[in-house]
């Protein structure tokens, strides 16, 4: 954090003269600050998270008439409440994806030393093309081990040493060793870091030259049940459009279930137990399975644009110093009807609550009389549930640079289900924003928690992640527990709920059960957040141990 000396030797009557207009302003900014919190609204957030969240929007998938529907809807609402567009006239940046749609045959045959295992495709594992390859074969090709499939060398960790996997599939673990050993001295213990997300698994495969990869599911070091993984069986995925810069990635990507991926170890003479630990060995050595593969896909390959909505309010002093609120506005448009018939994914709480609270954030900004300081730029990004994407165009194609962007605050997935004392911060540890959200929950009446399973890996599952990659300190935050007045356990039991019940389906819509309360509160802290950053000189940092300080470091003499 960037800090302004303090000089005792100014002549008295100057110093009595700064105390009173310091006394004056500081009442002012308290007033605006009062005015801006009031301008909060049940009634305006529930208009605007019901509009996002409604059939008529299609699910908002990229691609669709929804997307069109919810980037006009945005455009609509901001412009009402005065905000300028933010690139340049617009409020779109151009996003240039590939969406790749796998039509996988419905089985899969290994063979094992004990004979031919037909696996099922959906039930037993959900496979997509990464290439947009039409016809993807593979005809007996080898399955080899990589254990987690991690090459780090800060940890001296290599799951690939001495192994060529050229034309050969390979089978990994989810996560990473800490999370198995709890050791804090391996990887970060039980905490998630990159190298244990699936999202690494794949890229490490391609780097590595394998013409597929495999990742054993497992719900608790996933994160999720696999019925979130089916969600992937033969449906579209989207990718950035990398024809202008080419790099290789694996034909095949999915994931097994573990009572497919135990059958199969079985039938090699293993387990998953023996196969955990000879993983969890710092010395381990990639071994073959004995066993082959053999599949077919077909893909339809669809390049096309996408949108990032991008408002802003310019600042007065330094507009060219930013923050900016990020929400991603895309979720998983129309898929297979539920036991309701109900096919239109809403994403109400994923994440039409967040943009929504992008919405009501600008309009309390706009309730204040003066302009900020530092301008404030709301980002809602597309194709975040396909990885990412939006917010990753964006880091790479910056409309304001990334070494002036003080901070990212990042909206995803609010708590409909009513106020807590407590906010969780996301990856709690890494940056000064910490200090600053917990400044502004003790003025509330609250207090910030870490995230009670860090071995999620959260924190690289939003957008706030690639701002963080590019060194913009990031704040990402989820729902309490402690509720106001239901306790601990009755809302823990409601958010394991929407985990099995509600997530990523069908059912995640806007209902008469939600409880505003809980979702404006944690909204509050996120504009007295960017009210300190957009009225203030300051400049919040990586706390040491942070994997991204190394690259903000290197953008200070930039700006």
């Amino acid at each position: 954090m960037k800090k302004h000396p303090v000089y005792g030797l100014l002549p008295l009557a100057l110093g009595l003269l700064f105390s009173c207009q310091s006394a004056d302003t500081t009442s002012s900014v308290q007033t605006d600050e009062a005015a801006g919190l009031a301008s909060f609204s049940e009634a305006s957030y529930r208009t605007y998270v019901t509009a996002l969240a409604s059939d008529e929007l299609e699910g908002r998938k990229p691609f669709t008439a929804g997307e069109t529907k919810t980037l006009a809807y945005l455009e609509q609402e901001f412009k009402a409440l005065g905000v300028a567009p933010g690139n340049g006239d617009s409020y779109q940046q151009e996003v240039s994806l590939v969406e790749i749609r796998t039509t996988a045959d419905p089985s899969m045959d290994v063979q094992t030393p004990k004979g031919v295992q037909r696996l099922k495709g959906r039930e037993d594992y959900v496979i997509w093309a990464g290439t947009t390859e039409p016809s993807i074969q593979l005809q007996n090709a080898e399955l080899v081990f990589a254990g987690f499939g991690i090459v780090a060398p800060e940890y001296g960790w290599n799951d690939y040493d001495g192994l060529d996997v050229k034309d050969k599939v390979v089978v990994v673990l989810v996560n990473d060793p800490g999370f198995y050993t709890k050791d804090s001295s391996l990887f970060k213990g039980s905490a998630m870091t990159y190298y244990g997300r699936w999202t690494y698994k794949f890229e490490e495969a391609a780097r590595q030259g394998a013409k597929g990869c495999l990742i054993i599911h497992a719900t608790e070091p996933a994160g999720y049940p696999f019925a979130i993984v089916q969600n992937n069986w033969n449906t579209g995925k989207q990718y950035l459009d990398t024809r202008a810069n080419p790099s290789y990635k694996c034909p095949m990507e999915g994931w097994l279930s573990q009572e497919a991926a135990s059958r199969l170890l079985q039938a090699a003479g293993s387990s998953m137990e023996a196969a955990l630990e000879k993983a969890l060995k710092p010395d381990f050595k990639p071994e073959p399975l004995n066993m082959r593969l053999s599949t077919r896909m077909t893909t339809e390959s669809q390049y096309a644009k996408s949108y990032n909505f991008i408002a802003r309010i310019p600042g007065s002093e330094a507009p060219e110093e930013t923050i900016i609120y990020t929400a991603h506005w895309d979720h998983l448009g129309i898929g297979k009807p539920d036991a309701k018939g109900d096919s239109i994914f809403n994403g109400a709480v994923d994440n039409a609550s967040g943009v929504a609270g992008l919405i009501e954030i600008a309009k309390a900004f706009k309730s204040l009389p003066e302009q900020p300081r530092r301008s404030l730029v709301f980002l809602a990004v597309t194709a975040e549930e396909q990885g990412l994407l939006g917010s990753a165009y964006y880091a790479q194609n910056p409309i304001y640079p990334l070494e002036k962007t003080v901070a990212n605050l990042n909206v995803d997935m609010l708590n409909p289900f009513g106020p807590t004392r407590d906010i969780v911060v996301i990856g709690m540890g890494q940056s000064e924003l910490d200090d600053y959200l917990q400044a502004e929950a003790q003025k509330a009446d609250r207090y910030i928690v870490a995230e009670n399973t860090p071995e999620a890996g959260l924190y690289y599952r939003s957008d706030h992640f690639n701002f963080a990659k590019a060194g913009v300190p990031a704040l990402f935050t989820g729902a309490g527990i402690d509720h106001l007045e239901r306790g601990k356990e009755a809302s823990s039991q409601d958010q394991q709920r929407f985990v099995s019940e509600i997530y990523h389906k069908a059912a995640d819509q806007v209902t008469g059960d939600w409880n505003m309360e809980g979702i404006l509160s944690d909204l509050r802290l996120f504009f007295s957040m960017g009210r300190r950053l957009a009225y203030g000189a300051e400049w919040p940092g990586w706390k040491e141990g942070s994997e991204f300080k190394a690259t903000r470091d290197a953008q200070q003499g930039t700006r």
